[in-house]
């Protein structure tokens, strides 16, 4: 990492410096021993979804393969029931 200090003793880098947030992810149902994904709770899918109403990706949610195609089934069946919105603005 390069440093250069300045006359008035302000330090700055060439590269930012790296910081390491190590947060490991994990599937919160196979944490709690969930099995089944409730499509009539709108209030816990919508942890799921974003603003936009479109479902967010594993790697964002850190679920596991398995349950993350639960929870898409879930989000879709509960949006044809509407019980949640197929795409709009502003849902949180």
């Amino acid at each position: 990492m390069a440093v250069i200090t300045t006359d008035t003793g302000e330090i700055r880098y060439l590269n930012p410096p790296v910081l390491e947030v190590t947060r490991e992810k994990y599937c919160r149902f196979k944490k709690m021993r969930w099995h089944y994904i409730d499509y009539k709770d709108p209030d816990f899918l919508l942890r799921f979804i974003n603003d936009q109403g479109k479902i967010l990706p594993r790697r964002l949610t850190g679920n596991s393969i398995k349950f993350q195609r639960k929870v898409s089934q879930a989000v879709k069946r509960a949006r044809h029931l509407a019980l949640l919105p197929f795409v709009t603005d502003g849902l949180k």
